[in-house]
């Protein structure tokens, strides 16, 4: 067995809220309070009663650092800080590779991270123009550079990478199927928090066939292939992991997420949803296929550029559903594919393997982590 340093990362639990559609179930939830009980869930389910710090990715919250919030909601105490990451789509993965980075330089042993957003409470932001200017997103990149809109950029990389409509479809039909049967065979049970009475997803979805997918128009950009049936959802959702020490995870026999590598990335942002796979490929240079590749599907044309240019298959991505059919709560949809890989490799007995988690973001950027399971 190799022999790894005391201060290496590992992710030793993993939890998640149910993802609510923007205005649906979760409506009611501002940011803190989805994330403080899956704060709690995670340190309850190792026992753990103290962290060094709470860091959480958030793209469109309130402000006022929501992590040092929602970590006092969760009784963490008055000593634990909290930092908020905005990374746009990436920040819970960033979240979570930065309390790795603080890990392995010794800097502390147990971090919460993750992240969290609320589409359904952001508060309406407008610049201070006379009379005010509302706005829907923040700048990603000044304008003379170039600063699409997400919908109409992922139409341009999906016809410049030549994925065609069909397949945006069958793959957008096949993120709800798995998403459905992984609902049906209960495989989410054990990583889901309920919040109040919701206790299951919102969004996916039974039925979607080629057929009725192949009705929808394109919702970004006349002649474009991006549909609102083959693209993620507006949502609400938290999760959050614990990061600790192999030190730590050693001296109380947990089994885990080791980090073998990560990687952050950036293209031109006129290609946004190509910024993880500089990343992606730097993680997977000279290593294995994974077993399990969770990446986040904002729009299924991106997803499938992407997953082509770093050379994995599309069938092996999102065993149980991807982000088309659970949604896409932007700061905490890195956090999630941490929960769902956590699910995949370690949950359960015998579970052994690699995973590779990773997204694009606005701006782009792009986040990707290499991890093997640990017992």
């Amino acid at each position: 067995m190799t022999s790894h340093p005391d201060t290496t990362p590992v992710v030793v639990a993993a939890r998640r809220s149910p993802i609510g559609t923007a205005g649906g179930s979760l409506r009611r939830h501002p940011v803190d309070e989805l994330a403080a009980p899956v704060l709690r869930a995670v340190l309850d389910d190792v026992g753990v009663s103290a962290v060094d710090d709470v860091l959480l990715g958030n793209v469109f919250g309130p402000g006022g650092n929501p992590a040092r919030v929602a970590a006092l909601r969760a009784g963490l105490g008055a000593q634990v800080p909290g930092v908020t990451v905005d990374r746009q789509c990436a920040s819970g993965l960033a979240a979570i590779t930065l309390a790795a980075a603080l890990v392995r330089a010794g800097e502390g042993e147990a971090y919460l991270a993750g992240g969290v957003e609320s589409a359904s409470t952001a508060p309406h932001r407008a610049w201070p123009t006379d009379p005010p200017t509302r706005y829907s997103r923040a700048p990603f990149a000044p304008t003379d550079i170039g600063d699409p809109d997400m919908g109409p950029a992922a139409d341009l990389v999906a016809a410049e990478a030549g994925v065609s409509r069909e397949r945006q479809d069958r793959f957008a039909a096949r993120s709800h199927d798995r998403a459905v049967r992984a609902q049906r065979l209960g495989r989410f049970a054990a990583e889901l928090v309920p919040i109040g009475e919701v206790v299951a997803d919102e969004r996916p979805r039974s039925g979607f066939t080629l057929e009725r997918l192949a009705r929808f128009r394109p919702a970004f950009s006349s002649g474009g292939t991006a549909t609102a049936a083959n693209s993620c959802g507006v949502n609400d959702g938290a999760a959050a992991v614990l990061v600790v020490s192999e030190r730590f995870r050693r001296e109380r026999g947990l089994p885990g997420l080791r980090l073998v590598s990560h990687a952050t990335s950036a293209v031109d942002p006129n290609r946004l949803g190509l910024g993880a796979v500089p990343a992606m490929r730097q993680v997977l240079a000279g290593a294995e296929v994974p077993d399990i590749v969770e990446f986040n599907e904002a729009f299924a044309g991106q997803t499938l550029a992407c997953l082509d240019a770093a050379g994995i298959d599309e069938h092996a991505v999102s065993p149980d559903g991807g982000a088309i059919a659970l949604g896409h709560p932007w700061g905490a949809s890195g956090a999630v594919l941490v929960v769902r890989l956590f699910t995949g490799l370690v949950r359960g007995t015998g579970a052994a393997g690699t995973g590779l988690t990773a997204l694009s973001a606005g701006g782009g950027v792009g986040v990707a982590a290499l991890w093997e399971a640990v017992r």
